[in-house]
């Protein structure tokens, strides 16, 4: 009777088992040792991207260094290469003078007197035409002088004349609008008053290659008219 009320005793509630409560115990470590490590994580990526932020910024704080501007290719250049370049122009365009004849007028010693490094930089920046120029000193030379074609080409191109260049020359003469006719005339005229020459004498002075360089048919034209 006895053996059969203790088989019958009542059983513990599981929860009350020691091993209930040390996995419980457990459980509960393991969580608030994950729940800590993701709060740390957390915070670390949290203060990495803020650290980027923050160099950002200073990045776009910080302005790119002042490049100071290139000075004006004229600023550099010396007063009398700008002096000689503008007597140059002066020479082109007031006188009609040659390339080469204003340079040795800019280095003579009984010109302007720059230097030669002055007068090369000069010719190397002025832009002319210098066919027209070569023209204008034909047409001064047919108007005033009354000189032949012939003659108007080789002072062109002479070095103790205008220094043109054979091309510019070329250019003048053939473009000039001369009565070489009526030039031939007119230097006969002033042979004869200045001179008292004679007819045979002026058509020789005329076509003479140290003279006028008139054709035969301009001298004859010209001495046919003389006195008339």
């Amino acid at each position: 009777m006895l053996k059969k009320e203790k088989q019958q005793k009542p059983k513990k509630p599981f929860y009350k088992k020691w091993w209930v409560w040390v996995i419980a115990i457990i459980v509960v470590v393991k969580l608030a040792s994950g729940g800590d490590d993701t709060s740390e994580d957390t915070a670390i990526e949290n203060k990495s991207t803020d650290n980027q932020t923050a160099n950002e910024t200073q990045e776009e704080k910080v302005e790119e260094p002042k490049t100071e501007e290139p000075k004006a290719a004229e600023d550099d250049v010396p007063n009398d290469y700008k002096s000689a370049l503008k007597k140059a122009e002066s020479y082109a365009k007031t006188m009609h003078m040659s390339k080469s004849g204003i340079f040795d007028q800019l280095t003579s010693e009984y010109g302007e007197k720059f230097s030669p490094e002055a007068a090369e930089y000069a010719m190397s920046k002025i832009q002319y035409d210098w066919n027209a120029n070569a023209l204008k000193k034909a047409e001064s030379y047919s108007k005033t002088m009354h000189m032949s074609k012939q003659g108007i080409y080789d002072q062109l191109i002479s070095e103790q004349g205008e220094k043109f260049t054979a091309e510019e020359a070329q250019y003048a003469v053939d473009n000039l609008k001369a009565d070489y006719n009526e030039n031939a005339l007119a230097k006969a005229k002033s042979y004869q008053e200045s001179m008292n020459m004679s007819t045979e004498a002026i058509r020789d002075q005329l076509t003479s290659e140290y003279g006028e360089k008139f054709t035969q048919e301009e001298a004859n034209y010209a001495i046919e008219h003389l006195g008339k």
